[in-house]
């Protein structure tokens, strides 16, 4: 049974045997967890990978769901889902289930992560779960409202948490208030611990419920109330040690240093850079059904406090190594939502995570390598190298190759170095009569 993350060559197998090694590692990780001392449920989140399970990867969904998830359906729109190896995170080996049409990113991250092993892997933690609900409120006097509405927040949160009893037994729920002057207007920030769910549907009812009680308190009339995804109290971070030896040396970190101080500079570079960083964490998050429009805007978010930013910082260590962090919100899930479709489920099982928590500890650190990988590229060889030769199979064809052709295509396109769609199709013109 394997255990280990690292799986050398993995690329290199077929879909069927790819599937397999997965399903080994599912099942080794579930047996390690059952002889630990930590808690086990016989869950879905927690048994191995099933034939049906299989069978939901190469399937999708149903018109019928589909039509119940959104309006006017007519489609399902397909993604690959590919798996990103080699990660250690908190001494924990991981596959990491990725959802994306781009080439490259999956490769670059598990890339980035077999280097990080070098050093000890990735090291993450994750505040707890806690969401804002924002309630404005507008009144002739915002200074002595918001006083008002404080004096009162044991009675406003008793109601919040009335709404969803079973969360508060969980030991979620509404925790504190917060309000804040603006001209001719209280905002309130409703904090509730969401526990394992991203929380939206929690929080927007519980400022529904309390906004009577806040116009009565503030004199005043609510117009919005609505959750942020500007979730300043539920931070991930993550860490790693790059061998400079293991990353090409020390002239690589001092790029990748500088590289980071450009984006500092620049915002024009810092929204590429930071987008980098969410190729990984968007990934995971559809692959697992978050939503990945509210991770991806409060990251940019946290990102332009104070200026926009990078969200990834780059250091030297006294013997040259290169330390990179990473910390951004992250609003996401293992329960609720998208994340109980088959598919969903079956990502999350491969995970093998046990709370949202450990999912946005996997997610930060799934972006900061991301990241290192396009630094380091940008800073050696250039990003297209790399890209390019991975995007040769797309080439091939939409140069009208099928079948075993598209391999030998791509395969004459990375040789002659001109992996051009005209290219392409002359390869393919001098194939075609030999078969």
């Amino acid at each position: 049974m394997r255990k280990d993350s690292r799986i050398p060559g993995f690329y290199k197998l077929g879909v069927e045997k790819r599937i397999s090694t997965v399903k080994e590692f599912v099942a080794s990780q579930i047996k390690d967890l059952r002889v630990s001392n930590r808690r086990f449920e016989a869950s879905s989140k927690t048994s191995g990978l099933s034939n049906e399970d299989v069978k939901a990867l190469t399937g999708t969904i149903s018109f019928e769901d589909a039509d119940r998830m959104i309006e006017n359906v007519i489609g399902v729109h397909p993604l690959p889902l590919g798996i990103a190896t080699n990660f250690l995170i908190n001494d924990k080996d991981y596959l990491i289930p990725m959802a994306i049409e781009e080439p490259s990113v999956v490769a670059a991250a598990s890339n980035a992560a077999k280097m990080a092993r070098v050093k000890g892997g990735f090291h993450a933690i994750s505040d707890e779960p806690i969401m804002i609900g924002q309630i404005q409120l507008i009144t002739k006097n915002p200074a002595l409202a918001k006083c008002k509405i404080l004096n009162e927040k044991e009675r406003i949160l008793k109601i919040a948490n009335r709404e969803d009893p079973l969360l508060l037994k969980l030991g979620g729920g509404a925790k504190d208030l917060s309000a804040r002057v603006l001209p001719s207007q209280v905002i309130i920030h409703l904090l509730v611990n969401v526990k394992d769910a991203m929380g939206a549907n929690a929080v927007n009812t519980m400022v529904e419920a309390v906004a009577p009680t806040i116009e009565e308190i503030g004199v005043g009339k609510v117009l919005l109330r609505i959750i942020s995804n500007l979730a300043t109290h539920r931070l991930a971070r993550a860490y790693a040690i790059f061998d400079k030896d293991a990353i090409g040396g020390e002239e690589v970190a001092d790029g990748i240093i500088m590289a980071t101080e450009f984006a500092n500079s620049d915002p024009f570079r810092c929204a590429t850079h930071n987008k980098g960083i969410m190729n990984g964490i968007d990934a995971l998050a559809i692959a697992t059904g978050n939503d990945f429009r509210a991770v991806e805007s409060g990251a940019h978010a946290y990102a332009s406090l104070g200026g926009y930013h990078s969200l990834t910082t780059y250091e030297k260590t006294e013997d040259g190594d290169l330390s990179g962090s990473i910390e951004l919100p992250l609003l996401c899930g293992i329960i609720g939502g998208a994340t109980s479709s088959s598919f969903n489920k079956v990502s999350l099982k491969i995970l093998n995570v046990h709370s949202a928590q450990e999912l946005a500890c996997v997610g930060a650190s799934l972006g900061l390598a991301q990241n290192f990988a396009a630094l380091r590229a940008l800073v050696s060889e250039g990003i297209q190298k790399g890209h390019m030769k991975l995007h040769a199979k797309n080439i091939a064809a939409m140069a009208g190759a099928k079948g075993e052709l598209i391999d030998r295509v791509a395969e004459r396109l990375i040789r002659d170095g001109s992996i051009r769609m005209d290219r392409a199709r002359e390869i393919l013109e001098e194939m075609q009569p030999n078969l």
